[in-house]
């Protein structure tokens, strides 16, 4: 029976990606880098920055730190807002919500700017647990942030709560944490990321996602 659920905030809940993208070109700009890939940049929505700038880029731990400051200069201002909420997540969580089910979200995003863009969006009512990494901790990782929101929501017995995300570190952390993960086709990972990981089933949209989940209560 589900009871708890957790939701990734970027390509789950909203599409982050132009923010996420202007950013990152912002930030490889000042390095001299102005021909970015696509695809690649695409790479860099959901996980930890700092990953995403030594992997794809091959900046050492130093620069890539720096690299996020730049990132931010952009994002602080701008890119958090070159954003949406996915159609029918709204009321995916209102359905959720009335039946009963607390909702918390867990990302790799700062936790500062996650709660501005929910409280944009009007979305925060709906969360009795948000939580996102500190400004001054960008290695937190993803099974961290959600072992803390599971805290926050008194989560006693794991096989009540469940992960929704759509990238397969949200399905490793969820895994890490003993609880299962549901994976969304309609964000940045692949249905073959998802089942790699060990998602315990996908849906295509955010509806069919309310319904699985109530049928699971």
């Amino acid at each position: 029976m589900i009871k708890y659920v957790l939701f990734d905030l970027d390509g789950t809940l909203t599409e982050s990606a132009p923010g996420i993208i202007n950013s990152v070109r912002y930030a490889l700009k000042r390095y001299g880098i102005e021909n970015a890939d696509e695809k690649t940049l695409t790479e860099f929505v959901g996980p930890p920055l700092i990953e995403s700038f030594k992997k794809f880029y091959g900046f050492s731990e130093e620069k890539a730190v720096e690299a996020v400051d730049v990132y931010r200069e952009y994002f602080s201002e701008k890119g958090l807002f070159e954003n949406s909420v996915y159609g029918g997540v709204e009321d995916c969580l209102k359905r959720l919500k009335s039946a009963g089910i607390r909702l918390g979200v867990a990302t790799s995003k700062p936790q500062v700017f996650c709660e501005r863009i929910l409280k944009h969006f009007g979305l925060s009512g709906y969360f009795e647990a948000i939580v996102g990494i500190p400004l001054d901790d960008e290695h937190m990782t993803k099974a961290e942030v959600i072992k803390r929101a599971l805290g926050l929501l008194g989560v006693g017995d794991k096989a009540e709560a469940v992960m929704i995300g759509d990238r397969g570190y949200d399905a490793a952390g969820a895994k890490e944490n003993g609880i299962d993960c549901i994976g969304v086709l309609y964000g940045y990972g692949s249905e073959e990321e998802l089942k790699k990981a060990g998602v315990s089933a996908v849906c295509r949209s955010a509806e069919e996602l309310a319904e699985l989940i109530l049928k699971n209560i």
